[in-house]
């Protein structure tokens, strides 16, 4: 057992927060793309703190990275990002933070914050901190049940559906009943390994749902009940109670040994317990109960649901397809897209492949859409969004719809209802066609691997799909941006998105923007402002380079501009009064600011790109202090200003406080070198001393701000 963990490390210095060390687990049901974008974002996170982090990752191919005793040992907490089941027995005596996938993915600076505070788990599994109303969701216990077992049980469909999908192609003969094997020929025992993957696919999805729930005792009343849910002869029906009854057996297995085990009993019979007593009691009684009571109504259910979904032609099928596509868009990858999919795969299995046919052809249109829309307008989009595009497109050719998860987090207004319009299309055009999928997945490849019957079809849907999506997408962005900037996007000047972490990289809010302690605030600025700005700066101007030409009547000329922050930031672009009332004014006072420099050749569009980035999170960090800025070609050379608000400005920040200290800072997409980054730091370090903000605030004049900015470097 591991011994239990010290109260979190405090305070603010670099030295010690070096000296933390946390774990993490990532895991998705199907364990193909959230698990690594989950574990990628949170190693991000922690090294941009200088936190060291480990991260397992429990994916299709199995646990990687895995904790040993020693990482354990030695963690200071440990953070679960799952969807599916995972054993936190060895965290006992450790901090354990227990969130869903997506808070991995889309939160990882607020998870590090707040493990370090997590309650210690204990032996009986109950103190693992559940998400709070200030972090993610964890999910039930019934849907992490559901989800681990469609985890188990996709290999063996995948499996034996490729297996079937592929001796059908090379060594089905065609009769008037479809594709034929001929009995003892290679391609038929090919066959029947296939069939045997079939077969043990729902055995699996129920044995698995209730080890989820109760652990290894509930394994074989789960499968062994499986079994018989698909043996409709057991209980004198045609036809089994496929993928319903394998769900329903799973989770009575479950809560059932959960009962069996709560039973006192005497202490010599406490050892054979989970190895005799509880998997045949639970296992007969199960077994019974399902034979004689509830086998033939759940069956009679499945059966008149199959043949009606067998039976559907035009215009219900036009329907079913489009709702199908809807929900496969609508969250791609989530409890929605998986309720779809798992639909899609329990019908495999009974031989009505049309279901998954429509699943498997909106599947790939969100990636493949949001990959085309960065090609047909890439002013629209920045060099990150537009390789992001292109890894998009290879997800989708491989039916990985996560791919186009970026784009949704970063414009969910504009992209899901364009993810879904596609979706709908496409399972729409695929319903009507009549297309077949023998495995649970889609995109190119299933047809590729000679998985889809209808393949011309099958690919006008995936097309038609994913034009819609890509149509609708960049024409929703434009308008967007029409509204915003009052006009029509000026000819040869793209809208550039701002920041250069990618869309899935959090803004500059979360965790710790509300914290009251210096370090904090200095910690949390550092590194947000560091992660955002992956665009290093080009070489500054040489001290004292005169900017006379970008000034107006009024401002000071009296003397050469003196320079902090590596010429960054200079009298020019300081302001001790910041006339704004609100945000959105105060960017545009800001951007004006800069513009002094001469370094500005568009404000709109630094303004329109600043408040891109002020949608995606706020950069208001708290301590009064708002750090907007932006990555676009509207400038030239990195700028940064200072202006000061006596009311202070609403900026959104997570501790209440207005912001009176405002830094604006802006680079050109084509930023290159250190240099930026390092005065980054420097400032973000700086801003963490109370007495160095009191300066700022008490400067009566410009040159006196500068005075105290110059002690940044």
């Amino acid at each position: 057992m591991t011994s239990p963990a010290g109260p979190p490390p405090t305070g603010g210095g670099s030295e010690q927060q070096q000296r933390v060390r946390l774990l993490a687990v990532t895991a998705c049901p199907t364990g193909i793309a959230h698990t690594y974008m989950a574990a990628e974002k949170l190693a991000q996170a922690a090294a941009s703190r200088g936190i060291d982090m480990k991260v397992e990752t429990q994916g299709s191919i199995g646990a990687e990275n895995i904790l040993d005793d020693n990482d354990v040992n030695t963690a200071d907490g440990i953070i679960v990002a799952a969807d599916k089941d995972v054993d936190l027995s060895r965290f006992v005596g450790k901090r354990v933070l227990t969130v869903g996938v997506a808070e991995g993915i889309r939160h990882p600076e607020r998870l590090i914050d707040r493990v370090r505070s997590a309650p210690v788990h204990t032996a009986d599994g109950g103190s693992a901190a559940a998400a709070s109303g200030d972090g993610g969701k964890q999910r039930s216990m019934g849907y992490k049940a559901l989800m681990n077992g469609v985890s188990y049980m996709i290999p063996f469909v995948v499996v034996g559906g490729l297996l079937i999908a592929v001796s059908l192609a090379l060594g089905g003969d065609a009769t008037a009943k479809g594709y034929v094997i001929p009995e003892g020929t290679f391609w038929a025992d090919v066959n029947e390994i296939g069939v045997i993957g079939f077969q043990l696919m729902i055995p699996i999805l129920s044995g698995y749902i209730a080890y989820a729930i109760a652990d290894r005792p509930a394994l074989v009343p789960g499968m062994i009940g499986g079994w018989i849910a698909n043996t409709g002869s057991l209980y004198d029906s045609e036809a089994g109670a496929g993928f319903i009854g394998a769900i329903v057996t799973g989770f009575l297995a479950g809560y059932l040994v959960l009962w069996i085990k709560k039973v006192k009993v005497p202490k010599f019979v406490q050892p054979i317990m989970p190895i005799i007593v509880i998997p045949i009691v639970a296992t007969t009684a199960l077994g019974l109960f399902f034979i004689y009571v509830i086998g033939k109504p759940i069956s009679w259910v499945f059966e008149h649901l199959t043949d009606w979904l067998g039976g559907m032609t035009g215009t219900s099928a036009i329907l079913l397809g489009a709702i199908l596509g809807l929900m496969i868009a609508f969250d791609m990858g989530g409890p929605v897209n998986k309720t779809a999919f798992l639909f899609g795969t329990g019908l495999i299995a009974t031989g009505n492949q049309t279901v998954m046919g429509m699943c498997a052809a909106a599947i790939p249109v969100m990636p493949l859409g949001q990959g085309l829309a960065t090609l047909i307008r890439k002013r629209l989009y920045t060099e990150q969004e537009r390789e992001t595009g292109l890894a998009a497109l290879f997800m989708g050719c491989f039916g990985i719809s996560e791919g186009a998860i970026p784009f949704a987090a970063a414009r969910p207004a504009q992209v899901i209802p364009a993810n879904m319009l596609g979706g709908a299309v496409a399972g729409a055009v695929a319903g009507v066609a009549g297309v077949e999928d023998a495995v649970p997945h889609g995109g190119p490849i299933v047809a590729v691997l000679g998985a889809v019957s209808g393949v011309p079809m099958f690919f006008v849907a995936v097309l038609i799909g994913t034009a819609v999506t890509a149509l609708t997408t960049v024409t929703l962005v434009d308008i967007g941006e029409r509204r915003r900037k009052g006009e029509a996007p000026a000819p040869g000047r793209g809208v550039t998105e701002p920041g250069a972490a990618g869309p899935l990289e959090p803004a500059l809010v979360g965790a710790g923007a509300g914290a009251t302690a210096g370090g904090a605030v200095g910690a949390v600025v550092a590194q947000r402002i560091v992660a955002s700005s992956s665009a290093s700066a080009t070489e500054a101007a040489p001290a004292g380079t005169s900017e006379a030409a970008g000034r107006t009547d009024g401002e000071l000329t009296d003397a050469p501009d003196r320079e902090v922050l590596s010429g960054y930031l200079t009298e020019q672009t300081v302001k001790v009064i910041l006339d704004a009332r609100d945000k959105e004014s105060a960017v545009r006072e800001m951007a004006e600011l800069l513009a002094r420099t001469g370094k500005v050749t568009d404000v709109d569009e630094l303004v329109a790109t600043a408040l891109r980035r002020e949608a995606q999170g706020t950069t208001g960090l708290g301590e009064e202090i708002a750090i907007p800025h932006a990555k676009t070609d509207a400038v030239t050379a990195p700028v940064v200003g200072f202006a000061r608000s006596a009311e202070g400005v609403e900026w959104g920040s997570l501790d209440g406080t207005k912001a009176r200290l405002v830094f604006m800072i802006s680079v050109p997409e084509a930023a290159a070198g250190d240099e930026h980054l390092r005065i980054l730091a420097l400032l973000s370090r700086k801003l963490m001393d109370p007495g160095f903000r009191e300066r700022l605030v008490a400067a009566p004049d410009e040159r006196a701000v500068l005075d105290v900015l110059s002690e940044i470097g």
